[in-house]
């Protein structure tokens, strides 16, 4: 770590951060933070490397470096806290698995045995359930929800 960018906490600090380690509740995450920080503090006259932290904390490396530097340049709770993960939101939803549930245990359409995968598919868009989905996404579906689809 840059000797002009170290991590000085006041005695103040230091007994926030032990007591919210001591909290019940916290996960693993944040209690590796919390410790990360107070390891890494040079105020108590330790000069910890990057290297000695981590294997104190059981992390890499660079888990100890990016708290460090969340801690320098955004602040103690964005080096506490966890970002949120990048990820497109489920299509799916409670209520729309629901009615493909219901659907698939309804009768199925005129000249048809059973729903097959592909008939639901196009039954969920004509209803307008949803815009666009997969034969395949239904399929998991249905399996999680052990969906007999007529047989």
């Amino acid at each position: 770590m840059s000797k002009h960018r170290e991590i000085c906490l006041s005695a103040e600090q230091r007994n926030e951060l032990e007591t919210k380690l001591q909290e019940k509740g916290l996960s693993l995450r944040e209690q590796n933070r919390i410790r990360i920080l107070l390891l890494s503090d040079r105020s108590t006259g330790n000069q910890r490397t990057l290297q000695e932290v981590a294997e104190a904390v059981m992390c890499s490396s660079g888990t100890v470096s990016n708290v460090r530097h969340r801690y320098l340049d955004e602040g103690r709770e964005s080096a506490l806290s966890e970002k949120p993960r990048p990820g497109a939101v489920p299509k799916i939803t409670g209520e729309v698995e629901a009615k493909l549930t219901l659907l698939a245990c309804s009768a199925p359409p005129e000249g048809q045995a059973r729903w097959s995968l592909r008939l639901l598919q196009e039954k969920v868009i004509e209803l307008e359930y949803l815009p666009s989905i997969s034969h395949v996404a239904i399929g998991d579906v249905l399996k999680k929800t052990k969906s007999s689809r007529g047989e």
